[in-house]
């Protein structure tokens, strides 16, 4: 099931996906079971995360309902953002990005460094021993807390904030709650995820090299801004193969990199039962795997500037768009 939420100016309302468009969630909703009241209805068609925790039975039959009714084309609503995330928390769980991202940041930032590193690789073979994850990420999965209030939906404009110079991109797969977890198994962890969407968690590289030495974590490098596609697809049509999915990243239509969620070092389930440890994670929070290998400028050296359209995408989940300002240019 693939879902989206509109507004037509005044009201919200969720659209599920059909064979020829998009058909309102309360109409397929009202044609699937009698069980069903006008309260249920309307709490289900305005809200994606609570229609993601709905009982399956129920999901499917909107979904077989909306297939079966006719598409009519509305001009007066437009995409939004497809729900307001609780919270928002990023893994690594790609140790390729790590070290690539690692052996990027010397090139770019410690240029006295750089020929050290070339050459221990070139006659010793990668990685360079320092440029590996920290111990820790070899014993459990490591992440961040983010903004879960800067998010920006497909097709907004990104403004560079004026502290950087370094504005990077990141790819990578984030995934939404449906149902509250807490002390989860990694079986009870992935049961409990209700979809899947293209993130972008854009960072300010200068300045996060500073941050990440500082002890704490990354804070202006990261808070500012980041962005999330418009469609949520269901768990069910991802979680099979979540770690299969090929992506790309173009820039001004060029094709930069095709990333792959392939190779992660804690499964999906893994990572959220870990942080369900002694701690209760609720519907609407948000995540994500961290970028995926090759998934960033700091890789590919190309990071962006004013004028630039970032497009990613991972099949099967969706795409997400976003035109990069300058910060007098964008919106805040």
């Amino acid at each position: 099931m693939k879902l989206r939420r509109v507004t037509d100016g005044a009201a919200l309302a969720v659209e599920i996906a059909a064979v020829d468009g998009w058909v309102d969630a309360a109409q397929a909703l009202g044609a699937v079971s009698p069980a069903l009241s006008p309260s249920d209805i309307a709490h289900l068609s305005s809200d994606i995360v609570a229609l993601l925790g709905a009982p399956e039975d129920i999901r499917q039959q909107a979904a077989e309902a909306a297939a079966a009714l006719a598409h009519a084309p509305s001009v007066t609503r437009r995409p939004v953002l497809p729900f307001a995330p609780r919270s928002f928390r990023d893994f690594m769980l790609y140790e390729r990005h790590a070290i690539d991202a690692a052996r990027g940041f010397v090139r770019r930032f410690l240029p006295g460094a750089w020929p050290v590193v070339r050459a221990y690789e070139r006659v010793l073979g990668p990685p360079f021993p320092l440029l590996r994850p920290h111990r820790l990420w070899y014993r459990q999965p490591i992440y961040y807390m983010g903004n879960h209030l800067a998010f920006a939906g497909d097709g907004e404009t990104i403004a560079i904030p004026s502290y950087t110079r370094a504005l990077d991109y990141e790819l990578e797969l984030g995934f939404v709650l449906a149902h509250a977890i807490l002390d989860a198994t990694p079986a009870e962890a992935e049961a409990a995820i209700g979809g899947f969407v293209v993130i972008n968690d854009f960072s300010a590289r200068d300045v996060q090299r500073d941050e990440m030495r500082s002890g704490f974590g990354p804070q202006k490098s990261k808070h500012f801004r980041n962005a999330i596609s418009g469609v949520v697809v269901s768990a069910d049509e991802i979680l099979p193969r979540w770690d299969a999915l090929k992506g790309s990243v173009r820039i001004n239509g060029h094709l930069v990199s095709e990333p792959c969620t392939t190779g992660p070092r804690w499964t999906l389930g893994e990572a959220l039962a870990h942080v369900s440890r002694s701690e209760r994670l609720t519907p609407g929070e948000v995540f994500a795997t961290g970028t995926l290998p090759g998934g960033s400028g700091i890789e590919t050296g190309r990071l962006l500037a004013p004028g630039d359209t970032v497009a990613l995408a991972i099949e099967g989940v969706g795409t997400l768009s976003n035109r990069i300002a300058s910060e007098d240019q964008g919106s805040p």
